[in-house]
């Protein structure tokens, strides 16, 4: 019975699933995705980077404790306490990971996708710590930070993939046509302060509302308020680079059209076959939990086929969306690359 109580699978997978999603998305606006290793790299990479917060906080430690001010040690907290050290070991990944792919810039969406990685590898393991020390309510907890928070991380290093992108790509990326020196210079910049600036101003309504909690009920609507269209507004600014970058990229045929499409369904037919085997898998644990609570409840053990028959629906569907595209993925390339020959060659 506490093994099964330990076992944070629902909470797991509340967890980490928003992140996947999310960094499949970005993957889906490439044209031709890199190597698979290199993206999971980046993705185990960013979460591991949580465990150089601590080293990264030591130097402003006592800058942050400093002020007497409410509202400056409030402003303090979100820059050193909370947004450079967060965003200063994700950037440093991200810039680890795409030198080691330093190829010439014929595939600028590498680096973004990199950067999508990283910060929803961070982002991925902080849901879970989240939800984990606050298990009682990790329901509404889990369904806000899947809407805002881990789209949020991932869009940071979004941010911070496609300036590296583009200050390494000079003129390709169409980013450095007037006052290129300046451009260049802002761009090395956007590095790490676009994510530095948003992350302070997304983190400072929300340790205000959190340390204030007598504040006027208006004030702390338009806290929340400013923190959500902080959170929003990044996120929509990360797509518009994704963009950017991708509309620079080899050009699309019909046939890529066709496999991105094709590569979408079946990307939702693996979604729905692990969320169904994932709600037959947590219902089984549920009614082995119940029963061993009180065996008298026969009802519960009787309930328990039910979840078996939902993890074998949910493994067939993925096990039948991998051999498609295992089958099908090398007529789609061959096929795009004599499209592409075709119209080269007239």
């Amino acid at each position: 019975m506490y093994l099964i109580e330990a076992l944070p699978t629902v909470i797991g997978t509340a967890a980490i699933a928003p992140a996947l999603l999310m960094l499949w998305l970005v993957i889906a606006a490439e044209e031709r995705p890199g190597p698979p290793a290199q993206v999971w790299t980046a993705f185990l990479l960013g979460a591991a980077s949580i465990s150089l917060l601590g080293l990264a906080r030591a130097p402003f430690a006592k800058m942050v404790a400093a002020p007497d001010n409410p509202w400056a040690a409030l402003a303090m907290h979100s820059v050193f306490g909370v947004a450079l050290p967060e965003e200063a070991v994700k950037v440093i990944a991200i810039v680890l990971i795409s030198s080691t792919k330093r190829r010439t810039f014929a595939n600028p969406m590498d680096t973004v996708v990199y950067g999508a990685a990283v910060g929803l590898g961070f982002a991925a393991y902080e849901n879970l710590a989240y939800l984990v020390q606050h298990a009682e309510m990790w329901r509404s907890l889990a369904a806000l930070r899947s809407v805002l928070t881990v789209p949020f991380h991932g869009a940071l290093g979004i941010i911070a993939g496609a300036y590296l992108t583009i200050a390494r790509a000079g003129t390709a990326l169409g980013a450095n046509r007037h006052h290129r020196d300046w451009a260049r210079l802002s761009s090395r910049l956007l590095i790490f302060a676009g994510p530095l600036a948003l992350h302070s101003a997304f983190d400072f309504p929300l340790l205000t509302l959190q340390r204030m909690p007598d504040l006027d009920p208006t004030i702390r609507m338009w806290l929340g308020g400013a923190s959500l269209l902080i959170g929003f507004s990044s996120i929509a600014f990360a797509m518009r680079l994704v963009r950017r970058v991708a509309r620079h990229h080899a050009p699309r045929t019909d046939i890529a059209r066709e496999r991105l499409s094709q590569l979408r369904r079946m990307w939702a037919l693996w979604l729905a076959g692990g969320g169904v085997g994932f709600l037959g898998l947590a219902f089984v644990l549920t009614s082995i939990h119940h029963w061993l609570i009180n065996p008298e409840r026969n009802l519960t053990l009787a309930l328990i086929p039910i979840g078996f028959v939902s993890i074998l629906l949910g493994l067939a569907l993925l096990v039948v969306t991998t051999a498609i595209y295992v089958l099908g993925r090398n007529r789609i390339r061959t096929s795009g690359e004599g499209f592409s020959s075709a119209h080269g060659g007239g």
